[in-house]
């Protein structure tokens, strides 16, 4: 099943997302070669995809996981919360109808 996680930053997180973003980045990697990553990316502090300096207010990512409790474990191991990027995040099931 789909499971979304939407992930909050902190205030002032970019310089610690910066740095973490390898370690991140590595995980989603990971679901992705095992085709269960449907979706995956930061939420810009702005109107802008590029949003410099402004940064980024969290993430969100659509992955398959087994269950519920999978999704949750694997959202607790993310990086970005052991480098305080994420101030918490909220996991639910997800069902895709369009498109």
């Amino acid at each position: 099943m789909l499971y979304m996680i939407y992930s909050t930053d902190v205030e002032n997180s970019l310089e610690k997302r910066l740095a973490t973003r390898p370690a991140h980045l590595e995980r989603l990697t990971s679901l992705k070669e095992q085709n269960r990553l449907f979706s995956a990316g930061p939420l810009p502090a702005i109107d802008s995809e590029e949003p410099g300096s402004a940064g980024f207010t969290g993430s969100l990512v659509i992955a398959e996981f087994d269950s519920l409790e999978d999704a949750q474990k694997w959202a607790e191991a993310d990086p970005y919360i052991a480098a305080g990027v994420y101030s918490h995040s909220v996991v639910k099931p997800y069902k895709k109808v369009l498109p």
